[in-house]
């Protein structure tokens, strides 16, 4: 279950949230960004970064040369890390009643650093989510790479989800024109042609993890 605290619950629309884990780990699986926010100087502070799930933590990384989410976990400061998925747009017969089909997660916690061989782990974690089988087509990290970069992790333990997958809201005596289109459109998300450097040379083949991706995957 994700987090049922008084502190977290939603109060408009409470219908919506849910407390399912697995839902949760669905979401974070199925995308590959989320925003990451705190506190740095009494300002607030958002960055996009990409993400994986490991597990009961999410693993975010970053250079070892600056950046707010080192200090916050230096600082054992709370933060906020938000990810979204936007599943469609619902079209009611009037603009006030029109939504939009989402999951929506929120993760509080404090930013953890995650040393020696598990950092390797967790970084070779992020690549695999990001880039199934790249590490295994590219060369080793060097020494000067490794050292410049550290993963992060943020426990799931306190979590907010909230979720809306449902047509418009209509009934037959609303009083609403029917003649009026109303439904869903549902918003579906795929890779790309590849498209290769400008230093690669031409006939160069198409590596596994890169044709994976631009693959489309049959329907069931």
């Amino acid at each position: 279950m994700t987090n049922t605290s008084a502190q977290r619950r939603i109060r408009r629309l409470a219908e919506r949230q849910t407390h399912d884990r697995d839902a949760l780990f669905e979401l974070l699986d199925s995308e590959l960004v989320g925003h990451l926010a705190s506190a740095v100087d009494g300002m607030p502070v958002v960055v996009p970064m990409g993400f994986a799930r490991d597990g009961d933590h999410v693993l975010v990384h970053g250079s070892t040369g600056g950046g707010f989410a080192l200090r916050a976990a230096a600082e054992r400061a709370t933060v906020a890390f938000a990810v979204t998925a936007l599943d469609g747009l619902v079209f009611a017969r009037s603009l006030f009643d029109s939504s939009m089909n989402y999951r929506s997660a929120v993760v509080y916690g404090v930013l953890e650093p995650v040393e020696g061989e598990r950092a390797d782990a967790a970084l070779l974690a992020l690549s695999e989510r990001l880039m199934p089988g790249r590490s295994a087509e590219v060369r080793a990290m060097t020494r000067k790479e490794v050292a410049a970069t550290r993963v992060l992790r943020l426990p799931l333990d306190d979590v907010v989800m909230k979720a809306r997958a449902a047509g418009p809201s209509e009934a037959a005596d609303d009083g609403e024109d029917h003649t009026i289109w109303a439904g869903v459109v549902p918003l579906g998300r795929a890779w790309g042609a590849p498209v290769p450097s400008g230093l690669t040379p031409a006939g160069t083949l198409t590596p596994k993890s890169v044709a994976a991706l631009a693959t489309p995957i049959p329907a069931n």
